[in-house]
């Protein structure tokens, strides 16, 4: 079953190729993510030769002693990187070319992220990991709010849809994850005014890339950043949030630990709770 299709993969192409220039200095949010990446990928006590960075940007990510493959479905991004262009649910490579894949700020822009992530575990090698990381539910909530103020009497679509923590645990073992790991760390910024807000989105490839898209009026734009202003501390600055959902999951090895067979426990429970 083919899924439906949400973005726009001309737009979102574009906008990546126009925040190219830019990115560098907006690429706060992609930054927190390889942080967390980094601080995951610390802990585990093997090397790794092959690397896909999917979803490159700039070709930020860096691994010492590991041979990094970069794909972007930005063409500037991916040829700045030294990459190939493409898209996450439509990988150009063979199965088991690699034993790490990270993704860091693209996968809640694609059309089929089960798909994508099958795919993932596809092009690992048995035992490879799996890190990746992208804006999840609960994300940008006064935007969200000071658009639903302006628009109150005919909103449009705005926001691409968001997945939540748990969701994303779900796609994990659905795309045939082993040991899977879903979690969430909130990272809050504050804006002056809407208009910063909007540029960092941009010169970040972010915003609107629904495949259905409604202009803004100037009407609409006005009462927007009226309401995020409203919405400020007495410091005169709105807060922002952004959800970073993490995900972790290793392509199925017989050497890694299974669940313990049901019925194996050497207590019963039945006997632990009738002694009470």
């Amino acid at each position: 079953m083919t899924p439906p299709a949400i973005f726009d993969r001309a737009a979102r192409r574009l906008r990546r190729d126009r925040a190219t220039d830019r990115f560098g200095e907006r690429d706060f949010l992609r930054a927190v993510m390889l942080d967390g990446i980094g601080e995951r990928l610390s802990s585990v006590t093997r090397d790794f030769a092959e690397v896909l960075d999917l979803g490159c940007f700039d070709g930020a990510f860096r691994l010492p002693g590991a041979r990094i493959a970069r794909l972007d479905p930005g063409y500037r991004f991916a040829r700045a990187a030294g990459g190939v262009q493409g898209d996450e649910d439509r990988l150009p490579f063979a199965d088991g070319s690699f034993d790490l894949v990270v993704s860091a700020g693209v996968l809640d822009q694609v059309d089929d992220l089960p798909g994508a992530l099958t795919l993932i575990r596809r092009v690992l090698r048995p035992d490879g990991l799996f890190l990746g990381a992208f804006a999840g539910a609960g994300s940008l909530p006064a935007l969200r709010e000071a658009w639903r103020a302006a628009e109150a009497q005919r909103p449009a679509a705005r926001f691409h849809p968001q997945v939540d923590v748990r969701a994303a645990g779900d796609l994990l073992v659905r795309a045939g994850f082993a040991l899977p790991v879903a979690d969430v760390e909130t990272l809050n910024v504050t804006y002056r005014d809407l208009g910063t807000l909007v540029t960092d989105l941009r010169d970040m490839a972010g915003g609107n890339m629904l495949l259905t898209r409604t202009p803004a009026t100037r009407t609409a734009l006005a009462a927007a950043a009226e309401a995020f202003t409203a919405a400020a501390t007495p410091d005169g600055r709105t807060m922002e949030r952004f959800n970073i959902i993490y995900c972790t999951g290793w392509a199925p090895d017989p050497s890694q630990p299974k669940p313990a067979r049901r019925g194996s426990g050497a207590a019963s429970l039945a006997r632990a709770l009738g002694s009470r």
